[in-house]
């Protein structure tokens, strides 16, 4: 009589049958999962999305955060000051350039609607994209009027929309000011 050891069940060809079917079930559900799906599903959004606004839905966060209704969106390509960030006016005298430059957002955006075309995400997660109220591209008139500096990386067209507003020493080139991404990692 052959001994039986505890820790190894006896093979029964019943349990073959059954682990191929529960094998080839997962395979087809894999399969399922990948190829009759729609992308869209479980988190993976489309890379560029529209998003529209209502006038009475939009809220200006800061300089270059927007609120559409429920969702978040920071423009693309420029950086503006934080609210609270101070710099120095044509004078000398200081002020909260942050808070100006939301200011200069906001009336760029008065009571138009907005729409935006998203085209990525933050390292916080929120969505990138460039934005029209009416006729105006928001993320190019920020940095024509002197209110966002342009990322290079990102949108090399508005590198001479910065040096314009530079050089006629609009909004944040009037004074001195602290690039705000410098003014963060001192914060």
């Amino acid at each position: 009589m052959r001994r039986r050891r505890l820790f190894q069940p006896a093979r029964t060809p019943q349990r073959w049958g059954r682990a191929f079917f529960l094998t080839m079930s997962a395979v087809a559900g894999g399969a399922l999962v990948v190829f009759a799906l729609p992308t869209e599903l479980m988190g993976s959004a489309p890379r560029n999305q529209e998003w529209t606004s209502p006038a009475p839905a939009v809220r200006i966060v800061d300089g270059d955060t927007i609120r559409l209704g429920e969702r978040t969106l920071r423009l693309y390509g420029v950086e503006a000051p934080e609210r609270g960030q101070f710099c120095t006016n044509a004078q000398g005298q200081l002020y909260d350039c942050g808070t100006a430059a939301a200011a200069g957002l906001a009336r760029l955006v008065g009571d138009r609607n907005i729409a935006c075309r998203v085209q990525g995400r933050d390292r916080f997660g929120r969505a990138l994209g460039v934005c029209h109220a009416g006729g105006t591209e928001l993320n190019r008139a920020l940095v024509a009027e002197g209110w966002a500096l342009a990322d290079a990386g990102a949108i090399p067209a508005l590198v001479p929309v910065e040096a314009e507003a530079r050089a006629a020493q609009r909004g944040l080139w009037s004074g001195g000011f602290e690039p705000p991404a410098h003014w963060r990692r001192g914060y």
